[in-house]
């Protein structure tokens, strides 16, 4: 009987049901990789700016509070960006005459805003709201990251669903006291385990539905 099939026949059928299986996996694997990587995520990468804004500088060495240009993190979604006003209340003092400044005098006498980039860019279809994370114990620094130290400000955390999720699956963690709120700086102690549950019953956060969908998408 003549054969039909030569020799290298099995392996070939071996090889294409292996690659069958295989190739989805890796294809998935490497999709997931690249979602989760900077490349998509952007966290670590500084954003430019119209103006070479440091925050090391006006936080770390000079001492600003959050609030003082954010004026809205306490009582709306929106943490709000500063007016060319607030720049100008040291600056009209201080390097008057800076080149990198030129854009903050320029838009002060148009009356025409700065136009900054954002860093923390969320979906047009999540709701998130400043105010009720920092009247529930969420501190600036779990989100943005230590900014005190950032010359030009960058993400450090991911922002996803999944790594939202995390936060409110289980928020006893992320919690700190009130006073504690804007301080750059403040780590959990040792104890922290014990404190998140006690900051847990303090701000009568209820988890149970945190992870509802409505939470975040309106």
């Amino acid at each position: 009987m003549a054969q039909i099939f030569s020799p290298r026949a099995t392996t070939i059928a071996v090889i294409v049901l292996v690659a069958l299986v295989s190739v989805p996996v890796v294809l998935i694997a490497y999709i997931y990789q690249v979602h989760s990587s900077p490349y998509a995520t952007h966290v670590g990468i500084p954003v430019a700016q119209p103006i070479p804004f440091s925050h090391a500088h006006h936080v770390g060495d000079v001492g600003l509070d959050c609030r003082y240009c954010h004026t809205g993190v306490e009582t709306s979604a929106f943490a709000g960006l500063p007016p060319t006003s607030t720049c100008m209340t040291c600056h009209s003092q201080l390097w008057t005459n800076a080149a990198m400044l030129a854009p903050v005098r320029e838009s002060l006498a148009k009356g025409k805003p700065i136009r900054w980039n954002r860093v923390h860019d969320l979906p047009d279809y999540v709701y998130f709201d400043h105010s009720v994370h920092i009247a529930n114990g969420v501190g600036c620094s779990s989100c943005h990251g230590d900014v005190s130290k950032m010359p030009l400000t960058r993400k450090v955390k991911p922002l996803t669903m999944g790594w939202c999720l995390s936060c409110h699956e289980n928020p006893a963690p992320h919690l700190r006291p009130q006073a504690e709120i804007f301080n750059p700086h403040w780590k959990p102690g040792p104890d922290h385990e014990k404190e998140g549950r006690m900051l847990m019953a303090h701000y009568g956060i209820d988890k149970d539905h945190l992870t509802d969908c409505s939470v975040c998408h309106r």
